[in-house]
């Protein structure tokens, strides 16, 4: 579950920085105030800001150009902060030909569920989109979206029919945030007619969500045929010489 406490003046200016370049407010090229500005700005010591520049300049969002300042370089949106995979490509990686079917497309007032899972403090105007994504003739996982019209009012004009929602919101609305929540279910009668498997069969359950400056923007949950798909990480010690990490 995310931290309810409020971010740290480092991680604030991270935030506001990522978010001006993120969202476009800030293009590439653009001149980022100096440090004392902005220790100035945020009633905090050099030392705090040159911690948060160098960790943006780490996710490749800023350059650090000695005795001319710090600058936007061209944002790597979504790979600087997480990678989130087009299912579409996934698939095509497989070889495979890919399909999408939509199969219901909900507009309504946020339930009590629909709340919880965009974590939104008031109830609100969502899209609910369910569709199937095909490869070859097989499905290869069930999408389950919810869209915030508050954060995503032109969401409200797209049908959602030819195209799944995912590519859509990735092009039009910047993300500053996401989570990731994985686990393995057995499928119960309803999935297992939805991905043509046995009931019972192991499945993998991605929730994802996903947040803007200006609030939550999506909640989907992506269950794929447990032997359709596997999740890959690479990763390295924090401490370099392995001896404080498992095995």
């Amino acid at each position: 579950m995310r931290a309810n406490k409020a971010p740290t003046l480092h991680q604030q200016i991270i935030n506001d920085i990522e978010g001006n370049i993120l969202s476009g407010t800030w293009p590439p090229g653009h001149r980022i105030a100096n440090e004392m500005d902005l220790a100035q700005h945020y009633s905090c010591s050099r030392m705090t800001v040159n911690k948060a520049l160098s960790q943006l300049a780490k996710a490749n969002l800023i350059e650090r150009r000695k005795k001319s300042g710090s600058f936007v370089t061209q944002p790597q949106a979504q790979s600087a902060v997480l990678e989130i995979h087009d299912i579409k490509s996934e698939v095509q990686s497989l070889g495979l030909h890919y399909g999408y079917t939509r199969a219901s497309r909900v507009e309504r007032t946020s339930t009590t569920i629909d709340m919880k899972n965009l974590e939104l403090p008031d109830a609100g105007n969502v899209i609910e989109v369910i569709g199937k994504h095909y490869a070859g003739p097989g499905v290869f996982c069930l999408e389950e979206r919810l869209i915030n019209l508050a954060v995503v009012p032109d969401a409200r004009d797209e049908d959602f029919v030819d195209a799944a929602p995912g590519p859509w919101l990735t092009s039009h609305i910047p993300w500053t945030t996401a989570e990731h929540l994985i686990k393995s279910v057995g499928a119960n009668s309803h999935y297992a007619e939805a991905l043509g498997v046995n009931p019972g069969t192991a499945c993998l359950v991605i929730e994802r969500r996903t947040w803007s400056h200006n609030g939550p923007v999506t909640h989907v949950r992506l269950t794929y045929p447990g032997d359709r798909h596997a999740l890959v990480a690479r990763f390295t010690p924090s401490d370099p010489t392995g001896k404080s990490s498992g095995i």
